[in-house]
């Protein structure tokens, strides 16, 4: 009984916070759903950190907590837990698995190894490159599920005990989800939350922000920001090989029995460009979730993948994290608890000197980074959007600014497994844990909010 009580000491102080909370007299403002909903989430972001259950565990709290707390009907939660985005990570994830059926991951990390080197700084820099570049256009979701079976690869040839290459799993899978996460901001199309910027402005100021002109803004912030996301990886987790060059030749010795490309191979690589191009250019139509498992019918009707493999590859749980945890930012919005944290949030700056200039701008960084944390960074801007517009203007701030700092600040979710589906899908991969998140995520805050000060003091005025 004692060991199981040690074992399972945060889960029931988590419960114990959530209890309190909900004693608390009721906030002017706040509705008692809001306070539930918020009572959950403190609960929920005690345990996604702490990890006393499995964390498809808590998701299943989520669910049974909507409707025995809040009333909602089971089937209501039902349909909140299956959207487009979550569609698009269950279907990446089987995608992944058919990647490396196809064994084209291999390709893929030698290509990249060709260029870099074997050195693992080098190789690590490499991946996030590819990844970034590649997610600026068309998002992070779609080329972190791309790109994690290459980094796995490296891992699997490196050694097959994963306690032997714990902190090399660390440096090559963050490089994957940093190198995808900091590209979100490079471009309108890198991620829903820019979009949704751009149509705040227009709806409030009248201001027409073009692709390009979102790419003068924010894509040099994004390179910038490449090179430092490795630097911090191997600061915080030093790799057990500097050196990478036995992995390699292991590498090209089984890409040279494959021998030249199969017409299975060329089946699989038209497969993928065909779902890279309906993401591109048809997801806006019909949806990325959609194209992901269509994608994923196809390579099972082809016969290029089995269902064993995808039942015995994707960690379902993941996808029923990520489901109930979008479920409950629904909440958060449509309870006005979000709305409300934030107005509460600003309040506070006045008395503090903070309502203008670098403390306002660190201030609405600082806000949107912690709700981000707890919710897709799209409904984070949607929330906060017009209250730190209207914000802007009481303030006498520019609204380009103060609407720039929101979007970029969405994008910095390096704190939780559930911040953004890059880490959750190299979380998925059963590497990391969620500490490793926690470990390197507030430094990473911490150096994309300083250069975003930076560039807002300096860069941005040139163009405003």
């Amino acid at each position: 009984m004692k060991e199981f009580l040690r074992e399972k000491k945060w889960f029931f102080i988590a419960l114990i916070v959530g209890a309190i909370i909900l004693t608390l007299p009721l906030p002017e403002g706040l509705s008692e759903e809001g306070m539930i909903v918020l009572a959950m989430t403190v609960v929920a972001t005690i345990l996604f950190v702490t990890e006393p259950v499995p964390l498809p565990t808590v998701a299943l709290l989520i669910v049974v907590g909507q409707v025995l707390l809040l009333g909602i009907a089971s089937s209501t939660v039902a349909r909140s837990l299956m959207n487009d985005s979550v569609l698009f990570i269950m279907g990446s994830l089987m995608l992944a698995v058919a990647v490396v059926k196809q064994k084209l991951d291999k390709r893929i990390a030698l290509l990249i190894i060709n260029v870099t080197g074997t050195k693992t700084i080098r190789i690590a820099f490499g991946i996030s490159v590819v990844s970034g570049i590649l997610a600026s256009f068309i998002g992070e979701h779609t080329v972190a599920a791309m790109m994690l079976p290459v980094g796995i690869t490296l891992i699997t040839l490196t050694s097959k005990d994963p306690k032997e290459v714990r902190n090399l799993a660390a440096v090559l899978l963050f490089s994957i989800a940093y190198g995808c996460s900091v590209a979100g901001i490079g471009t309108p199309s890198g991620g829903a939350r820019n979009a949704i910027m751009i149509g705040y402005w227009k709806e409030f100021y009248g201001l027409t922000i073009s692709y390009v002109d979102w790419m003068i803004y924010a894509y040099p912030m994004f390179l910038l920001q490449l090179p430092f996301v490795t630097l911090l990886l191997f600061f915080t987790f030093k790799p057990e090989f500097s050196d990478l060059s036995p992995a390699v030749e292991k590498l090209k010795e089984q890409v040279k029995e494959q021998g030249p490309l199969k017409p299975r191979d060329w089946t699989s690589i038209i497969l993928f460009a065909l779902i890279l191009f309906g993401w591109v250019f048809v997801s806006s139509e019909v949806g990325m979730g959609t194209i992901a498992v269509l994608g994923a019918s196809a390579f099972l009707v082809a016969g290029l993948v089995l269902w064993e493999d995808l039942n015995s590859g994707v960690n379902w749980g993941v996808v029923l994290l990520y489901a109930a945890a979008i479920s409950l930012g629904v909440q958060m919005k449509n309870t006005g608890a979000a709305e409300w944290v934030a107005n509460t949030f600003l309040t506070m700056l006045t008395p503090l000197g903070a309502d203008e200039g670098v403390g306002l701008w660190l201030s609405v960084s600082a806000l949107t980074t912690g709700v981000t944390n707890t919710m897709s960074n799209g409904a984070a801007v949607a929330v906060l959007g017009p209250i730190v517009l209207n914000l802007a203007k009481a303030a006498g701030e520019s609204p380009i600014v103060i609407g720039f700092i929101t979007a970029i600040s969405s994008a910095f979710a390096y704190l939780t497994v559930v911040g953004t589906p890059a880490c959750t899908i190299v979380y998925a991969s059963g590497y990391l844990k969620t500490t490793d998140f926690l470990a390197v995520g507030w430094k990473m805050a911490l150096l994309s909010t300083f250069l975003m000060l930076v560039f807002a003091s300096v860069y941005w005025p040139f163009f405003i």
